[in-house]
């Protein structure tokens, strides 16, 4: 038995020839690669903010088109309660952890795709086996007449399989290129949630301040309209009025003070919106926003930059440019479906009949088998792969440039209700401060018997009205502020954040996942 072990070991010359054959294989495999090679694709140009949207850019609007960007733009409103939600929201955010995880899922997809240009189907073996053939056969009988053998038989053996599809048209190498681009992608849709998340965060507090500030202001016109009530109960009193002015004082005083408690709602909606967007449980923002202050103060200047700028920070459209290189790689992915796929395969074992014989020269046993498969019946369907993966491309394609046009318009609509809003301002605060000399001039009239309650009434209610739209007016300032920053996509640079997720996150996965070093060495650089 070891004499035929021995002799099938003589088919190792075969086997020499192999890294030869190897390397042959993976130098024409690095020469080909069918299909498109990926362009960043020509996006629709715009010149000047100014140009599209009729804006007066200068020191007099307050805007400037310096070129830098503006990563931390919440710090400007030198709100410390603003700041410490942002920077919570981005270690605890559930949404944005999602985000991340997303990140290295496609981290591991990445290294599948680059395993594929290796050895595939490797299998190692190893096994006893055990066989004894029965006395009685009369074959066996006639054998040991002229030969002893024992009936008894043992077999070792130990070694290892593999199966190689040589990438000779790039089919392996493409998706590996798309991979590595929907990696990029997931780390460009990860700093769009940031952005997303920062400016939502941002838009939420100024809701809250608003609503907070239309509270206050409705008890302090209240105040005033109980202070008529009690001027009408005076004069009621004195016989200089009827009870008509009474009760019409105190239906304003009531419905003025039946609005509070709708904005009270609102003002809980928007704090529990807050506890969602920082991953707290409802309940924990109240007491950090307890006392009312102001609204933030809009920064002197605002950094716009220039078109261009903002094509290269908006996570969106990177995005969408990543998603279509992604797209492009699986076109030569079904494209390498026409031509044959070349294959080699084998195995390498030592077999013997005894443990001690196991690794001896004459135990060698294995095989090459080189091949080739064409699919060439099927090129109807292989073709029709092709145009259909082409197609899906030109569709990203034209959804990337629509993506430029969308962050475009986003821009310049902001920046028009921007300036917009700061004109509204200027009127209202004017109208507010003659809302103030008017109810002071007719009340002092009322109670000197030359007007009447309904004066009275019109003119508080202009007032309330005025000063509530006035304190919108600038909510709506900050509001398209934080919507201008947020188009130009300030808030998505590397140092806004420590990793894609917290460290919570990664002891979860690592404690039930070996992630070897993938959750701890940085991700490719952003760009």
């Amino acid at each position: 038995m070891n004499r035929a072990l021995k002799n099938r070991g003589g088919s190792s010359p075969r086997l020499a020839a192999f890294p030869a054959l190897a390397f042959t294989a993976t130098f024409l495999a690095g020469c080909v690669m069918v299909g498109p090679d990926f362009e960043r694709p020509e996006a629709p140009y715009l010149g000047s903010w100014s140009k599209g949207a009729g804006l007066k850019i200068d020191k007099n609007t307050g805007l400037t088109t310096r070129s830098e960007a503006v990563s931390d733009w919440w710090t400007l409103f030198k709100d410390p309660v603003l700041t410490a939600f942002v920077e919570d929201a981005y270690q605890d955010n559930l949404v944005l952890e999602a985000a991340g995880v997303r990140v290295y899922q496609a981290r591991a997809q990445l290294g599948i795709a680059r395993g594929e240009l290796f050895p595939q189907k490797q299998q190692a073996k190893a096994g006893f086996r055990s066989a004894e053939f029965s006395t009685n056969n009369s074959l066996i009988k006639e054998v040991r007449r002229f030969i002893p053998i024992d009936n008894r038989f043992n077999s070792y053996s130990t070694g290892f399989d593999a199966g190689w599809e040589i990438d000779l048209w790039g089919k392996i190498r493409r998706d590996v290129q798309s991979a590595k681009a929907n990696l990029m992608y997931e780390i460009a849709s990860y700093d769009d949630v940031l952005v997303t998340l920062t400016g939502d965060i941002a838009a939420t507090y100024i809701t809250i301040r608003e609503l907070q500030g239309l509270i206050a202001l409705t008890r302090a016109n209240a105040a005033l309209q109980k202070e008529s009530l009690g001027i009408a109960k005076v004069k009621l009193e004195g016989g200089t009025t009827t009870q008509l002015d009474v009760d019409e004082a105190t239906a304003s005083y009531n419905a003025t003070l039946a609005t509070i408690p709708e904005y009270q709602a609102a003002l809980a909606q928007a704090l529990n919106a807050m506890s969602l967007l920082i991953g707290e449980t409802p309940g924990d923002v109240a007491p950090r926003v307890k006392r009312y202050k102001r609204l933030p103060r809009i920064p002197a200047a605002v950094a716009i930059g220039v078109p261009a700028d903002m094509l290269r920070r908006r996570p969106d459209i990177r995005a969408a440019e990543y998603l279509a290189a992604a797209q492009s790689a699986q076109i030569g992915v079904a494209k390498a479906d026409l031509y044959p796929a070349f294959t080699i395969t084998g195995a390498v074992a030592v077999k013997s009949s005894d443990v001690a014989n196991l690794f001896s020269n004459g135990s060698f046993d294995g095989f090459i088998n080189p091949g080739f498969s064409w699919n060439f019946l099927n090129y109807g369907r292989i073709r029709n792969n092709v145009r259909v993966q082409d197609a899906k491309f030109q569709e990203l394609l034209l959804q990337y440039k629509n993506t430029v046009l969308s962050a475009y318009s986003e821009v310049e609509t902001a920046l028009v209700s921007f300036l917009k809003a700061q004109q509204q301002v200027v009127y209202l605060r004017r109208s507010v401060a003659a809302s103030k000399r008017a109810v002071g001039v007719v009340v002092d009239q009322y109670r000197d018997g030359t007007a009447s309650y309904d004066r009275v009434i019109d003119s508080q209610r202009a007032l309330l009205l005025s000063q509530s739209r006035l304190l919108a007016a600038r909510a709506d300032v900050l509001t398209n502020l934080i919507a201008v920053y947020k188009g130009l996509a300030g808030g998505w640079i590397p140092p806004n954040v420590k990793g894609f997720i917290n460290d919570k996150t990664r002891d979860q996965m690592e404690a039930r996942t070996n992630w070897g070093q993938l959750l701890k060495k940085p991700v490719e650089d952003k760009k």
